[in-house]
């Protein structure tokens, strides 16, 4: 009897997002519809996403942290004018400029990041 049904993946690391186990398909693909029109996905249009993007990251310890004060300086592991990470549901999609829009900050995507199959 073949099972078409989604079931929890294996619990890992490149599983989990947020601590939420992603579903997968655990059947064959056939039996799914896939979407050939905007019109298809207009269901989907108005679900929220998280859209999140990473100017740079650094590791440092506890005591390290515990001892910043207002005005210390952060060194991240991007240099001035290199691309910044764009995530969606803290999944990498593109890279992009840091722009200025009136008085707020903004970015231009630059590249678009292909998904790597898993």
């Amino acid at each position: 009897m073949e099972n078409n049904n989604l079931e929890l993946d294996e619990m890992n690391e490149s599983s989990i997002l947020n601590d939420e186990p992603i579903l997968k398909n655990v059947g064959e693909m056939d039996d799914f519809d896939i979407p050939t029109s905007t019109s298809d996905l207009e269901a989907v249009y108005n679900i929220p996403v998280k859209v999140s993007a990473v100017l740079g990251k650094t590791r440092m310890k506890v005591s390290q942290l515990m001892k910043l004060n207002k005005g210390a300086i952060i060194e991240l592991d991007r240099k001035v004018g290199e691309a910044i990470d764009i995530y969606v549901n803290n999944n990498l999609v593109a890279r992009g400029e840091v722009v200025v829009v009136d008085d707020k900050l903004g970015i231009t995507m630059t590249e678009i990041v292909k998904s790597s199959a898993k």
